[in-house]
């Protein structure tokens, strides 16, 4: 099983619509919520490469993205290999 990190906060659809994809693939994830834990947000950046929106997606120590880039790998069917 893959190792998924959510970088997420408060008030954000996008968050939000990130984790119900994963919830309905039954994706188990790490959400670390940067409005409650703001010392995480360098971590993110760096994990990121730079990127300061939210969601941040981890898999496996690779950066995918936000939620529309997470959408787009599993509409052309690659996010199912990125998870196993």
């Amino acid at each position: 099983m893959a190792n998924v990190i959510i970088y997420s906060k408060a008030n954000c659809p996008y968050c939000d619509w990130a984790k119900h994809l994963l919830d309905n693939k039954k994706i188990n994830y790490q959400e670390i919520r940067v409005d409650m834990h703001p010392e995480k947000l360098d971590e993110m950046i760096s994990r990121s490469g730079g990127r300061r929106t939210f969601p941040q997606i981890v898999i496996n120590d690779q950066s995918i993205g936000g939620f529309d880039d997470l959408s787009a790998l599993d509409k052309a069917g690659k996010l199912d290999d990125l998870l196993k």
